[in-house]
């Protein structure tokens, strides 16, 4: 699933090539993916892209058209969908219910020159992408419940504390992944951060000791501001593997870990899992499935 870096990534790709231009066309192929009627999606048709933005996981369009107030298209990306860049969109109307199309956009510049398009994809059988056209972000549910951007300028070390204090007991792998508590943190990331800061991901929040806090805050700020300056550098092409490839233990089950050398470790579930390091977040003892299964929920 797309989390913070790779939004990121798409924004700075989107941005200089949509806004300032228009939405000439929308197709959808996929009935599914669109979660609001009011306003519909064809009202976004003909506006002018405004700016390019993110909000949590959400890639957020905000779109003016002609002599009204402004709309959002709020896209979320879900497990398996992605953001394909067409620098000559086809003028071949979409197939419905046909293959990973979820979606078609075509921009065009004011004088009507088509200038690039968007198809939204969704691989596999669970169709989770989502579509909002709305007048306000807030108004899209899984945006109104946002906790606090990790990697906002003023998310400092207070923010931090506060939410660790409000935990309790709950896991740290949990606590990073909930998505009203820290917005925009996911599996792949949380996975490196809790590596980054030696802490085991079943580890209760108000176990922490006031250096380790430290280190599980600097470790959030440093792997996510890394992991966004490296994709901002990327094509949406290219954005998946670059995620991959910068991962030190996620997805990376039985390959050696990059700080000790130990085997990295994986905790599987129904329809996720994740990965740590025992010598470097455990003390040396593997965490078993049974004990941990509820975090994959």
């Amino acid at each position: 699933m797309p989390e913070i870096p790779e939004i990121e990534g798409l924004v700075a790709f989107l941005t200089p090539r949509l806004v300032g231009n228009r939405v000439a066309d929308v197709q959808v192929a996929a009935i599914s993916a669109i979660k609001t009627a009011t306003p519909p999606l064809s009202a976004i048709r003909d506006a002018t892209v405004v700016a390019v933005g993110r909000r949590g996981k959400f890639l957020v369009l905000e779109v003016r058209p002609t002599g009204d107030a402004p709309l959002y298209l709020a896209v979320h990306l879900s497990r398996a969908g992605w953001v394909r860049w067409l620098d000559s969109p086809s003028a071949t109307p979409v197939r419905m219910g046909k293959g990973p199309l979820a979606a078609r956009f075509t921009f065009v510049s004011d004088a009507g020159e088509v200038i690039g398009g968007c198809d939204l994809t969704e691989a596999g059988t669970q169709k989770r992408l989502a579509l909002y056209v709305v007048t306000d972000p807030t108004d899209v549910p899984g945006i109104a419940r946002l906790g606090p951007d990790p990697t906002a300028a003023d998310f400092d070390r207070a923010a931090f504390d506060a939410i660790v204090t409000d935990a309790g007991k709950r896991h740290l792998k949990t606590l990073l992944r909930d998505q009203t508590v820290l917005a925009g943190v996911g599996n792949a990331y949380s996975d490196e951060i809790l590596h980054a800061a030696r802490l085991s991901p079943a580890a209760a929040a108000d176990t922490l000791t006031a250096d380790q806090r430290e280190l599980l805050y600097t470790a959030l700020r440093d792997v996510l501001d890394s992991a966004v300056t490296a994709a901002r550098e990327l094509p949406p092409a290219e954005l998946k593997d670059g995620k991959r490839s910068g991962m030190a233990v996620h997805g990376r089950g039985g390959q050696p870990c990059p700080t000790c050398g130990s085997p990295i470790l994986t905790v599987s579930g129904a329809d996720s899992e994740f990965q740590y390091c025992a010598t470097c977040q455990t003390g040396g003892k593997p965490l078993a499935d049974r004990r941990l299964s509820r975090l994959l929920k």
